[in-house]
């Protein structure tokens, strides 16, 4: 099977069995997606849906949560990974795009990055999520999958390779449902230390089938 071919399989197959995925947080505007998007760094959307509700109805808009302190934060998100930099960074956050984007989120690359606490895997996802754009958001699960299923060749060694690769080979309409497809898969089949093997609708074609080949 060519690289084309396992694409075409793979894209096939997620496009029947979940023609219509999406992000897991849950949000009500651009800027709570920003903020849900932030938080979710190194934790569950689970623990992030539990914690957001309280802090949007407190902090709906930028320009609100641009006149709190990180410590008045601190109240609500507590509860997840690395509370007092990422509460450090979304009043940060929020007071630039109230500065400097008049409070309306970006919908570009350039100008996202250009915010506290946001890079570029989270730029994307503003922009494939809300905007619709065809960018491919690349975390660990991505990475992760994309390199086991052998959808990108071993020198894409970075998460910014993997995304040019992605971007090139699947079709554009595709794009921005694929990186839930293979987020969702690295989460709950493909996972880092004990992937699910017999639960995964790939497990005949997987590169670890092949001689010489090794799951990694």
């Amino acid at each position: 099977m060519t690289r084309k071919e396992r694409y075409k399989y793979i894209i096939d197959y997620f496009k029947e069995a979940q023609p219509e995925v999406t992000t897991q947080l849950q949000f009500g505007s651009a800027f709570q997606l920003l903020v849900a998007t932030l938080l979710s760094a190194q934790c569950t959307d689970k623990r992030i849906n539990e914690v957001t509700p309280a802090l949007f109805q407190r902090y709906p808009t930028p320009e609100l949560m641009a006149q709190a302190e990180p410590e008045d934060l601190l109240e609500f998100i507590h509860s997840v990974s690395y509370p007092n930099a990422k509460a450090r960074h979304l009043v940060e956050m929020s007071r630039k795009l109230v500065s400097d984007f008049k409070g309306v989120v970006p919908d570009n690359t350039e100008d996202l990055t250009k915010l506290p606490g946001v890079g570029r895997k989270t730029a994307n996802v503003l922009q494939a999520v809300f905007f619709g754009k065809a960018v491919m958001a690349v975390d660990t699960h991505v990475y992760r999958v994309a390199h086991r299923l052998g959808l990108v060749p071993a020198t894409a060694n970075t998460p910014l390779k993997v995304e040019e690769y992605l971007e090139k080979s699947i079709p554009k309409d595709d794009i921005p449902r694929a990186h839930h497809w293979l987020l969702l898969h690295g989460r709950y089949v493909c996972q880092s230390a004990k992937p699910k093997c017999d639960k995964c609708p790939f497990n005949d074609i997987c590169p670890k089938l092949l001689a010489g080949s090794k799951l990694e």
